[in-house]
């Protein structure tokens, strides 16, 4: 995750207005700052970013949270944290929004955090924004340079497959006037998030082709960055994918330890294995033991 939210907060800092606007619905949005998101408490916290805005000549704060999975703790109870903290250090009005950035992510959130005990009530909400679920074309359409880069993770035009889509994606990414050097690091973002859902022969294909020019900037992220970034991906993708069969054939719950000791798993060629494992055993402690075993 730590490659994703880094690009989410560079495309934040450079394009912040973007973010206000998607985030907000309006165009009459003046963008005063964008606060360093650490916030200092007894436990350092750390949300993705704040944005100092000013929307019909009130202040206020967009915050987004970037999400590539569900989280522990659950994202009502890190949200309500997020909110209650902002809060209390500005005193302004928060605007919260958390963006999930694969398709499976974010099904089951609220959006809100609800507390009702011996009549003491705790209300807070927040906006859940699914890429998926959202029009990529409208981000194109709009010109939302700050959006571009996640386009290829939303809705694609009916009638188009999905390759075409990202080449759509990438072209006009191209087509964005920029420095040569600042629009490598552009491409490449866009190609590391891209890595969330398309395979990575597909992507550097594309990026190959649309790619006009040589630098050691394209060089290095085409040949370090997008193949970490890449791989981070499909990580994330082989572990969603042998919890969906475990969940599957053996009813294997979210909150079960199982679970999260398979999310810690970094070696891909294990998380195959298992995955194999998985299709094969007779029961859920029959894998449990072969986890074991591993170890």
């Amino acid at each position: 995750m730590a490659e994703f939210d880094t690009i989410a907060k560079h495309l934040i800092h450079t394009y912040p207005r973007d973010f206000a606007r998607f985030a907000l619905h309006q165009d009459d949005v003046e963008v005063l700052d964008v606060i360093d998101t650490e916030q200092p408490t007894v436990e350092t916290h750390r949300t993705d970013s704040l944005i100092h805005v000013q929307v019909g000549g009130d202040e206020a704060l967009v915050h987004h949270e970037f999400q590539t999975t569900d989280s522990k703790p659950p994202m009502p109870r890190r949200m309500a944290g997020y909110i209650g903290r902002g809060i209390e250090q500005y005193g302004l009005p928060i605007y919260s929004n958390v963006i999930y950035l694969r398709p499976d992510a974010g099904r089951t959130d609220p959006g809100l955090y609800l507390q009702e005990r011996h009549g003491y009530r705790v209300l807070m909400q927040y906006k859940v924004i699914r890429l998926s679920e959202l029009e990529g074309q409208l981000i194109l359409d709009h010109g939302l340079m700050g959006l571009l880069p996640f386009a290829p993770l939303m809705q694609r035009p009916a009638g188009m497959d999905a390759e075409a889509w990202l080449r759509q994606c990438i072209h006009r990414a191209q087509e964005v006037p920029m420095d040569e050097t600042v629009k490598a690091n552009y491409l490449a973002d866009l190609a590391i998030l891209s890595g969330l859902v398309y395979k990575s022969e597909t992507i550097t294909t594309i990026i190959s082709e649309a790619t006009m020019y040589e630098s050691s900037v394209v060089q290095y992220f085409t040949e370090k960055a997008l193949k970490q970034g890449i791989e981070q991906g499909s990580r994330e993708r082989a572990i969603e994918d042998l919890l969906d069969v475990l969940e599957i054939r053996f009813g294997l719950a979210a909150s079960d330890p199982l679970a999260a000791c398979i999310g810690a798993i970094d070696d891909m060629q294990r998380l195959k294995q298992l995955h194999r494992a998985a299709i094969q055993v007779p029961s859920l402690e029959a894998f449990r033991h072969l986890l074991d075993e591993a170890e």
